[in-house]
């Protein structure tokens, strides 16, 4: 039985002298206490030395694979001729019987044997020093963690951190610098901030020009378009401002200098970020841009950190301040952050920003990861999530144009159903109804009032009669006062006494009846109706 063994310095190769002590595993490591009776068990048979450190590398993660390098099959070829081999790994094993057909064994007494080998491994190799071996093994390991980490100059992310962050600099040192020059110069020629918007050309109109006496004279034409330098002129000759002595027009052309250089230093740093996050990050850039792909990194602290947040922490970076301030007083938390000055997220309406920055924040975790953690260098992962973002932004836009021409209120509009309507056609079945006007109700009248003035007729109803008993009386005592009134009898006034004591008694009972009515209910009114109408 041969047993391979791995070193820093290469491949050992070793014959097993006693098989049969390997049937013993809880006694082999006493074999290897002393390095004579290490070689009692073992005995180096060959030994394939590294040339230089990639070679070493290379074998190590090949062996890290379980997979067998160039050099580790030229070896085995040379020196296994139909013996067993013992080896660390049974993945390992499998790989080299299925390549160079040699049987290979892998147990707990093999690996009690590498335990042995190792402790007593310079004394087995000879020309092998434990000073050699130290320094060997560290190279190695340097290199295997390296390779292992992927780790490569051009994707270091602490360069792009730095530049957005003097990007950031430069944009608030250029405008304040900018307006300085604007309100120190404005003294002398204050027609010239209306003019010319742009900081850049009115700090080099004012290098060119130095004092408004000399605009006239001079050719703005390589900085100015023809109509603004015509105004300009023009409002030189009869400007209000003040005269300056040359020391500050001297000053002022110097401040205009330091201007035109940190813009012409902004514009280089903005070209080595760009060139910076297509290497880094490619995919993300290509997914949100430049900048705003930059600040999230910075803000994550690295592009591998920020490999590691989800979609919707990735959504509100940038804006914590404003969700734990949500979540203390209760209100609705922030649906972007930085990733609000993405194109996307600028181009869609706004009360799709919502939906957009959600659904943007889930592609660029995506890209971000891809960037971080895969082995390719193109953008094509960015651009086509960018292509399908741009679809769902054209779907959400015409969801919403659909539901505003529905109706007023954003809603469909939802037809009342109609038997008589054919299914798909415009006209009815049957003729339209034609309008009802005894089914208008009186307005301006409650129950209560229509049940007072029902009340109100029944006693008009049976008092006829009397009334005009009365009123026949009335007209009687009326015709015997006309006759001179001279005949007055005792038994006419008894009677007229009676009449008028009857008529007292029947309107006593009529307020009864009435007070009797308003006390009864609805339903004993109708039915009272009801009997009414029948004696009628």
């Amino acid at each position: 039985m041969l047993l391979l063994f791995e070193t820093p310095a290469g491949f050992a190769l070793f014959k097993v002298l006693d098989e049969g002590k390997l049937s013993k595993v809880e006694d082999l490591g006493k074999e290897f206490s002393s390095p004579d009776s290490a070689r009692k068990v073992v005995k180096l048979k060959a030994f394939s030395k590294f040339e230089n450190t990639s070679e070493a590398l290379e074998a190590a993660t090949k062996i890290i694979e379980s997979s067998t390098s160039k050099g580790l099959r030229k070896f085995l070829r040379a020196n296994c001729d139909g013996e067993m081999l013992a080896v660390a790994d049974s993945k390992l094993g499998n790989a080299i019987k299925d390549k160079l057909k040699i049987e290979c064994v892998h147990n707990n007494a093999v690996m009690e044997l590498m335990r042995g080998v190792r402790s007593q491994l310079t004394e087995l190799i000879a020309g092998l020093a434990t000073q050699d071996l130290a320094p060997m093994s560290l190279g190695l390991s340097h290199s295997l963690s390296r390779y292992k980490l992927k780790f490569s100059p051009d994707k270091v992310d602490t360069m792009i951190i730095q530049a957005i962050g003097l990007l950031d600099d430069l944009d608030k040192e250029l405008n304040t610098y900018a307006m300085r020059v604007r309100e120190w110069y404005g003294w002398h020629f204050p027609e010239l901030a209306k003019i010319v918007q742009d900081n850049i050309l009115y700090a080099k109109s004012v290098k060119l020009m130095s004092s408004r006496d000399n605009a006239a004279k001079l050719d703005f034409s390589e900085i100015l378009p023809e109509e603004v330098e015509a105004e300009l002129k023009e409002a030189a000759v009869i400007s209000m401002g003040s005269d300056v002595s040359d020391v500050d027009l001297m000053n002022i052309k110097e401040l205009c200098d330091q201007v035109l250089s940190l813009a012409e230093y902004r514009a280089q740093l903005y070209d080595y970020l760009k060139n910076r996050m297509n290497t880094i990050a490619p995919n993300l850039t290509a997914l949100v841009g430049e900048l705003v792909g930059a600040r999230l990194i910075a803000h994550g602290g690295s592009l591998l950190n920020l490999a590691k947040q989800p979609g919707s922490t990735v959504q509100i970076l940038g804006a914590e301040k404003a969700l734990f301030r949500a979540l203390k007083t209760k209100h609705a938390t922030p649906k972007y952050g930085l990733l609000y000055h993405a194109s996307l997220v600028g181009q869609a309406p706004p009360k799709m920003k919502g939906k957009m920055s959600r659904s943007l924040a889930a592609k660029a975790a995506l890209t971000i990861r891809y960037d971080a953690l895969g082995d390719a260098q193109d953008d094509s992962m960015g651009l086509e999530n960018r292509l399908k973002l741009e679809a769902r932004l054209r779907n959400l836009e015409g969801k919403e144009l659909g539901r505003s021409a529905g109706s007023a209120k954003g809603k469909p509009k939802i037809e009342a159903y109609d038997k008589d309507r054919k299914k798909g056609a415009g006209g009815l079945i049957t003729p339209a109804k034609t309008y009802n006007p005894s089914a208008d109700a009186v307005l301006g009248q409650t129950p209560n009032s229509t049940a007072r003035n029902v009340e109100e007729e029944e006693p008009a109803k049976e008092a006829p009669v009397p009334e005009m008993k009365l009123l026949n009386r009335d007209g009687e005592g009326e015709a015997k006062k006309e006759k001179k009134k001279k005949k007055k009898h005792i038994a006419e006034s008894d009677g007229v006494q009676n009449d008028d004591e009857g008529g007292k008694k029947k309107k006593k009972r009529k307020h009864a009846e009435a007070e009797q009515d308003d006390e009864e209910t609805p339903g004993k009114k109708k039915e009272k109706k009801k009997k009414k109408k029948t004696e009628d």
